[in-house]
């Protein structure tokens, strides 16, 4: 038996690598400071006050990662806005009810940690707590040898939001007449990339030099869109419920990701309520068009499987439809009344004519 010594670092682990890394993320979480933290990166947990403007406050939480889309930010070296979908992913989820988004923490793991590439990572996800008014409030780097390929991670992450009682979205005030808006999207966001990278490979050398007036890889790993500050200025314009003086406004919001369009809108539907979305009602973009040629499938698939240029949906009372997409529009969102809430009858929850 070998009498020489092992340490942490011999078996792969290196906890000088993750104090170092630890020491350039805060200044980055620093920035992403707001009202109600009291206690955030480097103690065992994070502390947050909720703030006091609300008299019934719900906490709304969301959890997700960003999938394999992580596959072409590996093969391509582009790891600066995975972060940022990462956010996203799990924020524009909670602002689905009404919650405005309050804190974040992050879960990184790899076989052998990268300061340099964990720290861009970790910039994007601050990058995108910024642009929603959220707090990095903690998170968690796991350096696990034989666990993932060399230079390849994980990620995962978790938001927390808060709404009025009065004032969560469920949808089930949604009824025939409402108008259906969406909101441009930035392009794949983080969803279909099992099917991206499928025809990326496809393409081979023939692939686009530009998509969208984007160098090709920029055009694909664009991040997902976040929504928060102009939906929830609207939402704050547009109210709708009990407590309100005019009871129209924005009745639900559906986040477009994985499902697409055709399984993410029948999600705040009521019974007996079907969406029917006017084909060419919003822009059709280079990106999707190459795509479902290149994989040669047909629209409903497309529909099925991308947010096809549209990254949220909002359910609207009739009334204040034109005035909420003008303060949507205002406010620097590309908005599109995309079609109409009618009677299901027999047929499919989201019809495309």
């Amino acid at each position: 038996m070998s009498a020489t010594p092992l340490s942490y670092k011999d078996a792969g682990v290196d906890i000088a690598a993750g104090d170092a890394l630890v020491e350039r993320i805060k200044p980055l979480a620093k920035k992403t400071l707001r009202e109600g933290v009291l206690a955030g990166i480097g103690g065992f947990g994070a502390l947050f006050e909720l703030p006091r403007r609300y008299r019934q406050p719900v906490l709304v939480s969301g959890t997700d990662g960003v999938g394999t889309k992580l596959k072409l930010a590996f093969e391509w070296n582009m790891h600066d806005s995975v972060g940022i979908d990462l956010v996203a992913m799990s924020v524009n989820d909670v602002l689905v009810q009404g919650a405005e988004p309050l804190f974040f923490l992050d879960y990184f793991a790899c076989g052998k940690l990268d300061v340099a590439t964990a720290a861009t990572v970790i910039g994007g996800i601050a990058r995108g707590c910024e642009l929603c008014g959220c707090a990095l409030i903690g998170g968690e780097t796991a350096e696990m040898p034989g666990m993932y390929p060399a230079g390849e991670y994980d990620l995962a992450g978790f938001a927390v939001g808060v709404v009025e009682k009065s004032r969560i979205l469920t949808g089930q005030d949604v009824q025939p007449g409402d108008k259906v808006l969406g909101l441009a999207s930035h392009g794949l966001h983080a969803n279909g990339f099992s099917l991206v990278r499928q025809c990326i490979a496809r393409a081979g050398a023939n692939a686009p030099a530009t998509l969208d007036g984007k160098p090709f890889r920029q055009a694909i790993m664009e991040p997902t869109r976040l929504y928060a500050k102009n939906l929830l200025a609207a939402l704050a314009a547009h109210p709708h419920g009990a407590d309100t003086a005019a009871p129209g406004g924005i009745k639900a919001l559906a986040h477009i990701t994985g499902g697409g369009l055709l399984e993410n809108i029948p999600r705040v539907l009521p019974e007996g309520c079907a969406v029917h979305l006017n084909r060419g009602s919003w822009p059709r973009s280079e990106l999707f068009a190459w795509l479902q040629q290149t994989a040669g499938i047909d629209d409903t698939e497309m529909n099925r499987t991308f947010n096809n240029g549209i990254g949220m949906v909002l359910l609207v009372d009739a009334a204040a439809a034109c005035a909420t997409a003008a303060t949507l529009r205002a406010a620097g969102e590309q908005v599109y009344q995309i079609g109409q809430v009618l009677p299901r009858g027999d047929g499919a929850a989201v019809v495309v004519t």
